[in-house]
């Protein structure tokens, strides 16, 4: 229909008999489905067709279903092409029907005359490890870990902080049914620790990666804790007689921590790590009081950071996500005046065991705050001055911290500015619905222009679009659900194992729709924040899907890859080296022997950066060489 209702595609199907060496040509509504394929396979099997044209939709979306129905009557699966009348012709002229019927016409006869040079391939075998790393310890990637390990696959789960978590450890409740967070976490942390088939790597970090799917080498940086975790029985000594504490970043500023310590506590691995920056040791060698009094002896000042090489087949790319600066958002007063806190930092307060034991207080003085302010959509959906997309979880959390707060201040005060309210999962909008009505939650369509102190209150201004009105409130409390974003140091992670990212920094999926958990590089897959904000209940079933394609794609010894890839003409290879530089997945080199450039054919993805930056031709792509490309242009012209 998409088609037909632009394209007169009766007429295009007559028209197509009558081109060279057609023998069969004929239009069905639904091409793709089972009896247009049978279609296909009967007219291959009585005509004795040595090629087929499928005129329909993108190639992205149905040229292995129909390369897989030319298969099953012996024709070769590279034989088959698809001309592109949808996206490229119906949808782009859909107030001209006359018009869009001859483009029809002329891209299925530019489609012929590339077949016809059409060599006939077979796909590229590769032989596969069958282990998956999976970077990032927070629920996807212990999720995607798990799901993959009871699978039977061995799995290296690398965590660069010292413990299991990610950001679910720091919350206090879930949404909407109000849950607490941490039980359940740790229930799948030590599921992690002591699963035989996951290799656990806490404080440890991808240095490179080479290779490609089924078969990448990994170097990656176990990172010095000083603490041998092999002799350490978790007695936690050292950390009580640590004379040194600091500022947690854990505790989101609200609580200490020691020089040596645990990331949180309970944690999994239950481990400390010195920190270096922090302990007299390393500071003026004024302190060895942990080393003294370890019953263990597992202190090792002069431990160094190790280099582990391993080898795996896929790669799950788990990274998690942060929140918004806030040295960048001071028309908030955030990270200025001290009770304008984010919804991470009031997360820790409310969680039993975070450093108010759940008590909310200001953190200025220590007060119960009365009158509370939750500003949402802070660096989000702002195109002009920050993030411009929607952080998804900024509307769910607010409402469940408001009634969490209402729940332990019964003469509390909560307003909510918001922009709209986005609640489109199960159960989300009856949660809403029903903490407003109970607990009587205000909420103030505006957005807040200014934020400041004033006589010991935060005073927050902004504009009420529904009435039209200035809103003041003199709050004791403000908390900003500021916007999620990537992780620190993404990109360059990114970068190491070729996958792409958008421009905010999230990492990007094939296609949208298609491929959602695939990057662009094959044999690197995504899970959770890291690709795009989601909550927890996105993000499980995000890395269980990942989990279950990589199964999918390990589950054989050996992997067939398409062979629509570049070559070398050698004849007239100069040498140059130009493809090596361009080539984005490293699958170029050069032969030492004969000097020319080589393809590693397991890697090259045919993407063509080297026919183009190639100066004397000599670089090709199988089945869509520059005489073919001329052949099919010379339809159009």
């Amino acid at each position: 229909v998409n088609i037909a209702g632009t394209v007169d595609v009766k007429s295009v199907a007559e028209e197509m008999k009558k081109a060279e060496d057609v023998v069969h040509s004929t239009d069905y509504i639904y091409i793709c489905s089972d009896p247009g394929q049978q279609i296909i396979r009967e007219a291959i099997r009585e005509k004795g067709l040595e090629g087929v044209v499928v005129a329909c939709c993108s190639p992205s979306m149905h040229e292995n279903t129909f390369r897989k129905a030319v298969k099953s009557q012996g024709m070769n699966p590279y034989l088959c092409e698809i001309a592109n009348i949808r996206e490229q012709c119906s949808w782009v002229h859909q107030k001209d029907k006359e018009e869009a019927t001859q483009k029809a016409a002329e891209i299925i006869l530019a489609t012929l005359e590339k077949l016809r040079k059409n060599e006939e391939l077979e796909a590229i075998t590769v032989a596969i490890n069958r282990g998956v790393l999976v970077i990032g310890g927070g629920i996807a990637g212990m999720t995607a870990s798990l799901d993959l390990a009871d699978g039977g696959y061995e799995v290296i789960l690398l965590e660069r902080e010292p413990a299991l978590g990610g950001h679910m450890a720091q919350l206090s409740r879930t949404f909407p049914d109000l849950d607490p967070a941490f039980p359940g976490l740790l229930s799948k942390a030590f599921e992690v620790e002591k699963h035989p088939r996951i290799d656990l790597l806490c404080y440890s970090e991808l240095e490179d990666v080479k290779g490609y799917v089924g078969n990448f080498d990994l170097v990656i940086r176990k990172k010095a804790t000083y603490v041998d975790w092999g002799k350490c029985n978790g007695c936690s000594i050292c950390i009580k007689n640590c004379p040194v504490e600091y500022v947690s970043q854990f505790e989101r500023g609200l609580g200490v921590r020691k020089a040596i310590d645990l990331l949180y506590p309970n944690s999994v691995p239950n481990k400390p790590v010195i920190n270096r920056s922090q302990c007299r040791y390393f500071t003026d060698n004024s302190c060895r009081i942990c080393e003294e009094i370890c019953p263990e002896k597992a202190i090792y000042f002069d431990q160094k950071d190790e280099q582990i090489q391993k080898k795996v087949g896929a790669i799950v790319v788990a990274t998690g996500f942060e929140l918004y600066p806030k040295e960048q958002l001071g028309e908030y007063g955030y990270g200025e005046i001290p009770d304008v806190i984010d919804g991470l930092t009031f997360e820790r307060m409310l969680s039993t065991d975070g450093p108010t034991k759940g008590k909310i207080i200001r953190p200025s003085d220590g007060r119960v705050p009365k009158e509370m302010v939750f500003i949402q959509c802070v660096a989000s959906r702002d195109p002009d001055r920050y993030m411009p997309y929607c952080s998804r979880i900024c509307c769910m959390y607010t409402v469940k911290q408001a009634k969490i707060y209402k729940e332990q201040v019964p003469d509390g005060q909560p307003y909510i500015f918001y922009m709209d309210i986005r609640s489109d999962c199960k159960g989300y909008e009856e949660f809403l619905q029903k903490t407003v009505e109970e607990k009587g939650l205000l909420y103030l369509r505006s957005r807040v222009s200014r934020v400041f102190q004033d006589d010991g209150k935060v005073r927050v201004l902004g504009a009420d679009t529904l009435t039209g009105r200035m809103v003041e409130i003199a709050a004791d409390l403000v908390v900003l659900a500021t916007a999620v974003v990537p992780s620190d140091g993404v990109k360059d992670l990114a970068a190491k194992l070729r996958a792409t990212v958008d421009k905010h920094g999230f990492l990007t999926e094939a296609h949208i729709k298609l491929y959602p958990v695939e990057s662009s590089t094959k044999g690197i897959y995504l899970a959770g924040c890291g690709q795009s904000p989601k909550d927890i209940s996105d993000t499980v079933s995000q890395a269980s899907a990942t989990a279950s394609k990589i199964q999918a794609l390990l589950s054989t010894d050996k992997l067939l890859q398409d062979p629509l890839i570049a070559f070398v003409d050698e004849n007239i290879c100069s040498g140059c080296g130009i493809c090596v530089e361009v080539c984005p997945y490293e699958a170029r080199e050069m032969d030492p022997r004969l000097g020319i450039s080589a393809v590693h054919s397991a890697l090259c993805q045919g993407c063509g950066a080297c026919i183009a930056s190639c100066p004397n031709h000599a670089c090709e792509l199988r089945n869509c060489t520059s005489v073919q490309n001329l052949r099919m242009l010379d339809k159009f012209i």
